[in-house]
């Protein structure tokens, strides 16, 4: 479909009084930085992993787990499950959490417990404003290692590779990390089916 010479010289008129934004600085207020939050939450032990993704290597921020002995009561791990997060959150100002998805137990009680520590973990990213997503444990293996049931020392050791650290993660950072990575990974491409936010 065409359009007249009368009907371009209005669109003209009207674009010619529009105010001016300049390119670079809407770039600017649109673009942000995104860090990752990576948690595998544990009532005893508690992952974090916090990256930017770049290259060659993605950035690792921080990196830690939140340990709780066994002589804690419940309430107790809890409280330093969110004390701990909020602190990191506040120093690193990640955009985006990813948690593990929740996965089947056969002890009831395991799974209470579980439950627990992510609340504990989800309301204090909720609250922190991040964006909230989850993965399931086989696929994050399957995505760092290419096997589903991978062992942890596989994911950490696949883990310290895609990040070019220094040392070996501990088990239950790796977890998180890769949680992180594997997110980077599965939100710069295409997807049929969104990532699930939660």
């Amino acid at each position: 479909m065409g359009i007249s010479l009368r009907q371009f010289e209005q669109m003209k008129e009207r674009l010619d009084g529009a105010p001016t934004v300049r390119t670079d600085a809407l770039a600017a207020a649109t673009h942000t930085a995104t860090i990752i939050l990576g948690v595998d939450p544990s009532l005893r032990g508690t992952g974090y992993g916090i990256i930017a993704p770049g290259k060659p290597y993605p950035q690792t921020l921080a990196l830690g787990t939140i340990s709780c002995p066994a002589s804690w009561e419940r309430s107790r791990c809890l409280v330093k499950i969110s004390d701990t997060l909020r602190t990191v959150i506040a120093e690193h100002q990640p955009t985006v959490c990813v948690i593990e998805g929740i996965f089947f137990v056969q002890n009831l009680k395991t799974a209470l417990i579980m439950g627990e520590a992510r609340g504990a973990a989800l309301a204090v990213v909720a609250a922190a404003g991040l964006d909230i997503y989850e993965l399931a444990t086989r696929k994050v293996k399957q995505a760092i290692v290419g096997y589903g049931a991978a062992q942890k020392s596989a994911v950490a050791t696949m883990v310290q590779r895609m990040l070019n650290l220094a040392e070996l993660p501990a088990p239950d950072a790796a977890d998180a990390l890769a949680l992180a990575l594997t997110h980077a990974r599965e939100s710069s491409r295409y997807q049929l089916k969104p990532l699930k936010k939660i």
